[in-house]
């Protein structure tokens, strides 16, 4: 993790408007925000405990720490997700159950897994559409425009394909609202590592990370530190691993207009 005299002096800046921010709620919201936060932080806990989800969801969860993440996401009943680069529809499928039958979730790969079609076969849900699409242009035409995108441990590996990930990340600038959200959250490599460590060790430099992403006009908005594993040499495969991977998450906003 950077330690805060490492950070860009606009991350820093941004936090302490944060902080502005909570500190002014806190003087004149009332209950309505901390209301609020408890009913998300309930639906999040039943899209996490929902009937519909596997044993190996289940078991994943130990080193997912979903409610942290759904939490994090800030998604919400009725919004528009975009998943990129789904898989087996892990996290696809929570972010649906939160955004419930008036939201809609759209679950991208450049080739769609066994996996996720069999999740969709054993329980249909309504609200999630599977696409096929490359990683350089991963948002169909016709998807309206989006709260939310995630990209949940797999920008590693786009980082070694043949894929323009600056184009990658201003296609889902364009399609997200103005205020919207891209959350990313990866496999931590060793600082200054770049993209050597994406292939052999599965983890990236969170620097490259937030270069790349802010370059297609983000504002990183948060990190978090609930996937954090200080203990973490960073210097070892993933799936060799004994002790928890340290994570890093990352959620950016596209800035919304002047006067906005």
């Amino acid at each position: 993790m950077l330690s805060s005299r490492h950070l860009p002096r606009k991350r820093k800046f941004l936090g302490a408007l944060a902080m502005l921010g909570i500190a002014s709620c806190m003087s004149g919201c009332g209950t309505a925000a901390p209301d609020r936060t408890k009913t998300l932080n309930a639906e999040y806990q039943r899209a996490v405990d929902s009937p519909v989800r596997t044993d190996a969801d289940r078991e994943t969860d130990a080193k997912r720490n979903p409610v942290e993440f759904l939490k994090f996401s800030g998604v919400q009943p009725g919004m528009r997700v975009l998943d990129v680069s789904a898989g087996d529809g892990y996290t696809t499928q929570l972010l649906a159950l939160v955004v419930s039958d008036t939201g809609n979730v759209w679950a991208q790969a450049p080739k769609l897994r066994q996996g996720l079609q069999d999740r969709l076969a054993s329980h249909p849900q309504a609200n999630i559409a599977p696409f096929t699409r490359p990683f350089d242009d991963p948002v169909p035409e016709d998807v309206p425009a989006l709260d939310l995108v995630t990209l949940v441990f797999n920008y590693h590996d786009i980082a070694y394909l043949p894929v323009d990930r600056a184009k990658m990340n201003k296609r889902i600038y364009d399609a997200l609202k103005p205020g919207g959200h891209f959350v990313v959250l990866d496999h931590s490599a060793r600082a200054g590592t770049g993209t050597d460590d994406c292939r052999t060790l599965h983890r990236i430099d969170e620097a490259v990370v937030y270069k790349e992403i802010t370059a297609a006009g983000f504002v990183l908005e948060q990190e978090s530190n609930a996937f954090r594993n200080p203990a973490d040499p960073r210097d070892t495969r993933i799936f060799d691993m004994t002790i928890p991977v340290d994570n890093f998450a990352l959620r950016f906003v596209k800035p919304r207009g002047k006067g906005l």
